[in-house]
């Protein structure tokens, strides 16, 4: 019986060893991995090409070839590495291009690309369609900031301050970009 306890705690022991070297063999994803966000911010691809979180690879850009959201969430994704041409071709693809979200995200992209006042313009029309969403109230407002426009500026902050408080990102990002173009 002995014997059985010995092989047993073997077989665990290599089992548990091939385990380990089959995890250490799994390539690392370039967006961080599968946690939350929706897996579509991977940046890598090419220009003309999109993430597919499905298939785990760049496909060809064209309508219809992620759904709405995800694209959303590359086009955002491409804004924040700076690709701001790109993420507008991608916002171009989608079906329904007059969310929230699409529109925050197109108005972050043309500010970004130096249409300061086309930026603001979708930001607005974000707003209208949802004025509860903190992200958009920020960008709006920091673009008051780079407008020299403060009162506008603190009257997002503001906003934001009753939708999530002090204490949420929006809130103090728009703030410290406040403070900052008060500074001299």
């Amino acid at each position: 019986m002995s014997f059985d306890l010995r092989a047993a705690c073997r077989y665990a022991v290599v089992a548990a060893a091939f385990g380990v070297c089959l995890a250490a063999g799994v390539p690392a994803r370039a967006d961080g991995g599968g946690g939350g966000g929706g897996g579509s911010s991977n940046t890598n691809c090419p220009p003309g090409e999109v993430f597919d979180a499905r298939s785990m690879q760049c496909v060809k850009q064209k309508a219809g070839v992620l759904p709405d959201a995800a694209l959303t969430d590359y086009a955002y994704a491409l804004a924040k590495a700076e690709r701001y041409a790109e993420a507008i071709q991608v916002l171009d693809l989608l079906k329904n291009p007059n969310t929230p979200e699409a529109l925050n995200y197109r108005g972050y992209a043309t500010r970004h690309l130096g249409k300061l006042e086309e930026g603001i313009g979708y930001y607005r029309k974000s707003v209208a369609l949802d004025p509860n969403y903190a992200q958009v109230r920020e960008y709006l407002g920091e673009a008051y900031v780079i407008k020299g426009d403060k009162a506008e500026a603190e009257a997002q902050l503001q906003a934001i301050e009753r939708i999530c408080g002090t204490g949420c990102e929006a809130y103090k990002h728009l703030a410290d970009a406040i403070a900052g173009s008060t500074k001299s």
